[in-house]
């Protein structure tokens, strides 16, 4: 079930040998010195005459195919610009993906890649970079004639002295790059593949290739733990709902485990609020919260981060039928609480709120959940930023520091008790959906009401998890959100 992983090498630094595709990663305002020196001489001085003349001149996303230059050396050297460099790693990272994208569009195969100062945090971020950049998804794809087919991306090297610690950084990437993949993958399949059922075989895979602990709950199992507000959302298809739990037990025996969560909404149609036919396939990406999960349960093994750490993933479909759920049902969660049902559209926070719920039996050091939950982010934050919110401000504050070290931004949206007049039901404890208006920050709201005795934070991805175009470093589709910011954080808090 893993996908395919590129194989990175380090490699001590020598430009000028023989390579199907050199990429060199440079800043604004690129000086040709030192070992860029060397190789310009390889070159014929093509190096020093293109950026002199201002053919390349280092601006973010800028690149310069240089082919056919040298007898010996490097078939192809591709230059790529990073603008002015305020943070290396996440600059790196950037530069790294365009350069894998080259070479999957050249057909080479294997790429070297160099930038300078290649080293510890920096070499790793390279790594994550060219996985991402090199990553393609297939397999319900017919193979092209032969004579038009190009080599995928297999190998690569990355230009940086050879010692024991950046291996060790090469390993720590290509783990990540093993959880990204994983979760671009579940993300990228078709809901009729990816089904509740194929993310439950997707954990078990994990756990018995980690030697984790995995548990699946079912629809019955379910009835029995009171989950009717998870179940109110599956009562539509006939398709059984998941309730995946995956547990790595990494650090002190006995210690409280970090919990993430993520929802898995194989599909959503919207049920009876039913959604406009325009756009509907994409929302085969509404589990990818639950693919960050994998994904990030994935690395966290890869790894062996000495820390305990619990994935939980509510997986379902959310359909329209004769026994789907109805605006204006009410319907009570396994804590007790009673919801009215507004719009079943907002049906992840129904799932999440008894997965929520759920993880409480594991008394965790903190819990952070993972959703595609609300077109209002989008609106707020764009496709640039997740919404980040909770009930603890020091968890908040670690979690976004660990979405930034991971490249993937948060920003904090507030939580303050006026918000939730919006809703207040009439009927019931608490409504699914109090509207537009701050639409964002209630959905959270509402899954506060299911979090009891732990800190807890929520990730709003709608606008990250995904993207409708091309990002110049990664293809449409799925992005890999939250998988880093979920590792960044647990490794901070390994031991």
């Amino acid at each position: 079930m893993l996908p395919s992983l590129l194989d990175v090498k380090v490699r001590a630094p020598g430009l000028g040998d023989a390579s199907p595709l050199l990429v060199l990663a440079l800043p604004a305002k690129p000086a040709v010195s030192g070992v860029l020196q060397s190789l310009d001489s390889v070159l014929g001085g093509a190096l020093g005459r293109s950026i002199s003349r201002g053919d390349f001149r280092g601006a973010r996303d800028e690149t310069l195919h240089l082919g056919g230059v040298a007898e010996d050396g490097p078939q192809r050297v591709l230059l790529v610009g990073m603008g002015a460099v305020a943070e290396a790693r996440s600059s790196v990272r950037r530069a790294a993906a365009i350069a894998a994208r080259h070479a999957v569009k050249y057909g080479t195969g294997h790429v070297d890649f160099w930038a300078d100062g290649l080293a510890g945090e920096v070499l790793e971020a390279a790594v994550v970079g060219l996985a991402a950049g090199g990553w393609e998804y297939k397999e319900q794809k017919s193979q092209p004639p032969e004579d038009e087919r190009r080599a995928p991306l297999a190998t690569a090297s990355v230009h940086a002295t050879d010692d024991a610690d950046a291996r060790a950084r090469v390993a720590n990437g290509l783990a990540l790059a093993a959880g990204h993949g994983l979760a671009r993958r579940l993300a990228m399949m078709p809901g009729n593949l990816c089904t509740p059922d194929y993310l439950a075989d997707t954990a078990r895979d994990i756990g018995s290739r980690h030697g984790l602990e995995v548990t699946v709950l079912g629809r019955a199992e379910m009835e029995r733990e009171g989950m009717g507000s998870f179940l109110s959302v599956a009562q539509g298809t006939p398709q059984e709902p998941r309730l995946i739990v995956l547990e790595y037990r990494g650090g002190a025996p006995g210690a409280a485990p970090i919990a993430l969560v993520g929802k898995g909404l194989c599909f959503d149609t919207g049920g009876i609020s039913i959604k406009p036919a325009q756009g509907m396939e994409w929302m085969k990406f509404d589990m990818c919260g639950g693919a960050g999960v994998l994904g990030a349960m994935e690395a966290i093994a890869r790894m062996r981060l000495g820390v305990n750490v619990v994935g939980l993933v509510g997986a379902t479909t959310n359909m329209p039928s004769g026994t789907a759920v109805k605006p204006g049902d009410v319907v009570q969660a396994s804590n007790g609480r009673f919801i009215e049902i507004i719009n079943t559209d907002a049906e992840g926070r129904l799932v999440l709120a008894d997965v929520l719920a759920y993880a409480k039996r594991f008394k965790p050091a903190a819990a952070i959940d993972a959703a595609t939950l609300t077109g209002a982010c989008v609106i707020a934050l764009g496709h640039t930023a997740t919404g980040v919110m909770g009930n603890d401000n020091a968890l908040v504050a670690e979690v976004l520091a660990a979405s930034m070290r991971a490249g993937e931004p948060g920003w904090q949206l507030p939580m303050w008790d006026d918000f939730k007049e919006l809703i207040r039901s009439d009927v019931a404890d608490v409504k699914n959906s109090g509207g537009r208006p701050a639409g964002t920050i209630t959905a959270a709201l509402f899954l506060q009401e299911f979090v009891d005795g732990y800190p807890w934070v929520h990730l709003d991805i709608a606008g990250t998890a995904y993207t409708e175009t091309d990002l110049v470093t990664l293809p449409r589709g799925p992005t890999g959100v939250p998988v880093g910011t979920f590792v960044e954080f647990v490794r901070a808090r390994a031991i």
